[in-house]
């Protein structure tokens, strides 16, 4: 039997998300705006619950094309507060639409998003090495620079708990414990 990280439940689709995604590094710039957007939905709920709405959520928004997302009028934002199917929280649905207008204000003069969030931890992954979740910090000096920079560029629901937790998923840093089979995995996978 695999020796997980302890946040991990019994659920298959969580194991499947620990084992394959987290903490493993994410560059594409799509995939990214995606997942900084469902960590911020996440705020104040468990992870579990935002993944296991995350398909419902690519399909309420337009699978997180910023270009298509950044054209919500007011109709479109209501029919979302109304889709059961996501987190509706008007606040929450609102920053993804004002993310995907900040998105593309960086991105505008050919700069990857990629290579925006990846300077934070200059352009390569930390291999932390905690023993137990207890060593695992809630933010760190790196997420609170993160989500300075993020604010200032008009980016909304990025404060600096949701930003390393963000920077935890896509991989930036290494946080699987040091037990967990994935830890020795990524360790060894660095670009």
């Amino acid at each position: 039997m695999k020796k997980r990280c302890g946040w991990v439940t019994d659920d298959q689709q969580h194991k499947e998300y620990h084992d394959k995604e987290w903490g493993r590094p994410l560059y594409d710039d799509r995939k990214l705006f995606e997942l900084l957007c469902l960590e911020g939905a996440q705020a104040g709920l468990s992870w579990l619950t935002v993944l296991k709405k995350r398909e419902s959520y690519r399909e309420a928004f337009d699978r997180f094309d910023p270009e298509v997302i950044s054209q919500y009028n007011e109709e479109k934002i209501q029919e979302l507060i109304q889709n059961e199917k996501i987190i509706r929280n008007r606040l929450k649905i609102r920053s993804v639409v004002i993310n995907a207008r900040a998105y593309l204000e960086i991105t505008k003069n050919g700069q990857s998003f990629s290579d925006y969030l990846w300077q934070f931890v200059g352009g390569q992954p930390i291999q932390n090495a905690r023993c137990t979740l207890d060593d695992i910090p809630a933010q760190t000096e790196k997420s609170q620079r993160m989500s300075r920079q993020l604010k200032k560029d008009g980016f909304k629901f990025v404060g600096p708990t949701i930003c390393y937790a963000f920077m935890q998923a896509s991989g930036m840093v290494n946080d699987h414990v040091r037990d967990c089979f994935c830890f020795g995995e990524i360790n060894q996978g660095r670009k």
